[in-house]
Order: structure tokens, then C-alpha cells, then sequence
């Protein structure tokens, strides 16, 4: 690969970016520090706003990592690009055989966030690479916090508490629970935090719609807590954003509105706090305060997802 063909493959690493919290066209600023690390960001300010490359992105579904393989003289050095406001956890891979690169191949590390991070240089040839990454840090240290009713109503309605049948089996989620709500109900933030990660731009599911394809097609707000957990809001209705890519948000804030995207039966809110546990979620139990009192999850409940 030439050498000329560097800002081509920056811009191809972009074009998937997370579209912010809209539906609307977004955009992003690219900028590289003194040490040569690129850094991405939906603003900037100070002295780096001069050398800064502004793009702008349609709608999409959130990408968490892009790949980007920059060529030099023993080879080529194989960058990742966090596309989101808190650190992601990566693992890069070859397809097809035995690559040299140093460190070996599968190499593993952590890339903080809306920057890049080198993973490995590889030797010379054309080896198929490829990145998987999982949001959050495995030094995650998850704290005995009491959270937040997360939305503006007075009552509760349980769809589904931790270990429900329907979808709350696997590790991800068995510590999720389901609030049955109408859609445009207001979601407050449980706790204070970054905004991590969002998409508002997926429609509600057409009848006879696979149901699998439907997982990824769920709007969500994820915001990073300060001992490296995570809490995810799930299920929000088209537009259901009211939060930016790196916002701070307090307890108590309204940051979306609740609606039925993705694989969901009706209308409800899908709140998980989740750690990384080395390139995998998990979900973690929480102490919830409601309306009327302290919350229980502990016993599964029947219902719809």
C-alpha cells in the first residue's frame, strides 16, 4: 500500500462513525496531538481547534472501533481508532494463517477514549486483520452505589427483573430489569456519568421482522460512572436522544425520552449496569430507590422483553 494513500484510509475509518445522539446528520473533528496520537471528538476548543478536520456523518448505527493500518518501512502498523467518550478494550486478529508483528498476534489492549492506540506492527505481506473491542476497561471496580429511579413517573411496573425467561439469561444482562412505560416517557439518568456511547436513528420494528436481526436495533444511551461501570438505557423511541457524545450528566437529568426499538414486545425502559470483565460484558447487581421505596429485583418475573 502507498504512502499517499494515508489520508484515504483515515477518511474510509470515519465514514462509520457514531452519527452523536440524533437522527440528523452529525458531526466529527479529527485532530493529532504532539505525540502523534489522532484523536476524534463531536467539538473542540483551545489551540488544537486550528488543526482540527471537520466531517460530517450521516446517521448511522453506533461502530466502536475501526481499524487502521497505517504502512512504513518494516511493514505496516496496526492503529485502533475508539470512536466513543470512554475507553474501550480491543483485540486484534489475523485471518489466514501466521502474521509476524510485535507483539504476536492476537494482541490485546486498552484505547482511551475518541483516540487511537497502536496495537501491533506487522511485517511485510497483505495478512487479513481484524479488530473485536468491548466498551470499558477491565480495571473496572464497580462500587456499592445506590441509583436512581430512572424516570419521570410515579409508579413502577416490572416487565422483567433480573434472570428473566424472555431475555435476561445471558451475562450481559441477567441484572437488567424492564420498566414498563409508555413511549416519550422521560428517562433520567440513575447516576452521574460520561455519555459513552448513543443511537437514536433505528424505527420501531415492522411486523414479520426477524427477530435476532432485531437485538441491534435498539436505541440506547450507555454512560461510563467513575469507577468504570456503565449503565445501559435501552429500548428508546426514534429521536429518543436528548444527550451528546460526551456529555456529563447528573443524577436526576432527563437524557432521553423511553419508546419499543429493537427486539421489544411494547413500550419499556432496558436499564443494565454493566462492567467490562476482559473483552466481555457483564452485567452487575444495583441497589435501586423508587417512588414508594427501595426496589427488589432478586426474584425473576415473567413477562415480555
Amino acid at each position: 500500500m502507498k504512502r499517499g494513500r494515508r489520508p484515504l484510509l483515515a477518511m474510509l475509518a470515519l465514514l462509520a462513525l457514531l452519527a452523536a445522539t440524533t437522527a440528523q446528520a452529525s458531526q466529527v473533528y479529527r485532530w493529532t496531538d504532539a505525540q502523534g496520537r489522532a484523536h476524534y471528538a463531536d467539538r473542540i476548543e483551545g489551540a488544537a481547534a486550528a488543526d482540527a478536520d471537520r466531517i460530517v456523518l450521516p446517521a448511522g448505527p453506533t461502530v466502536v472501533a475501526r481499524l487502521r493500518v497505517e504502512p512504513d518501512a518494516q511493514g505496516a502498523q496496526a492503529w485502533v481508532d475508539n470512536l466513543l467518550a470512554g475507553p474501550i478494550e480491543v483485540m486484534l486478529h489475523a485471518d489466514g494463517g501466521a502474521v509476524a508483528s510485535d507483539p504476536p498476534l492476537p494482541a490485546r489492549g486498552t484505547v482511551p477514549a475518541l483516540s487511537g492506540g497502536l496495537l501491533a506492527r506487522i511485517g511485510p505481506g497483505t495478512p487479513r486483520l481484524r479488530v473485536t473491542a468491548v466498551p470499558g476497561t477491565p480495571n473496572a471496580r464497580p462500587r456499592d452505589v445506590e441509583y436512581a429511579w430512572p424516570l419521570q413517573t410515579a409508579n413502577v411496573r416490572i416487565q422483567q427483573a433480573w434472570g428473566g425467561a424472555f431475555s435476561h439469561g445471558d451475562e450481559e444482562n441477567r441484572h437488567a430489569v424492564d420498566f414498563a412505560v409508555p413511549s416519550g416517557t422521560a428517562v433520567l439518568a440513575a447516576r452521574d456519568g460520561v455519555v459513552m456511547q448513543a443511537e437514536a436513528g433505528f424505527p420501531e420494528a415492522s411486523p414479520g421482522e426477524d427477530e435476532d436481526e432485531l437485538v441491534a436495533r435498539a436505541n440506547f444511551i450507555r454512560i461510563l460512572h467513575d469507577d468504570g461501570t456503565m449503565a445501559l438505557y435501552a429500548h428508546l423511541q426514534t429521536g429518543g436522544v436528548l444527550v451528546r457524545l460526551g456529555q456529563h450528566v447528573r443524577r436526576g437529568q432527563v437524557i432521553g425520552l423511553s419508546g419499543n426499538t429493537g427486539r421489544s414486545t411494547a413500550p419499556h425502559l432496558h436499564f443494565v449496569v454493566q462492567a467490562n470483565r476482559g473483552m466481555r460484558l457483564a452485567s452487575v447487581p444495583f441497589r435501586m430507590f423508587g417512588p414508594q421505596g427501595v426496589l427488589r429485583f432478586g426474584a425473576a418475573q415473567a413477562g415480555g422483553g
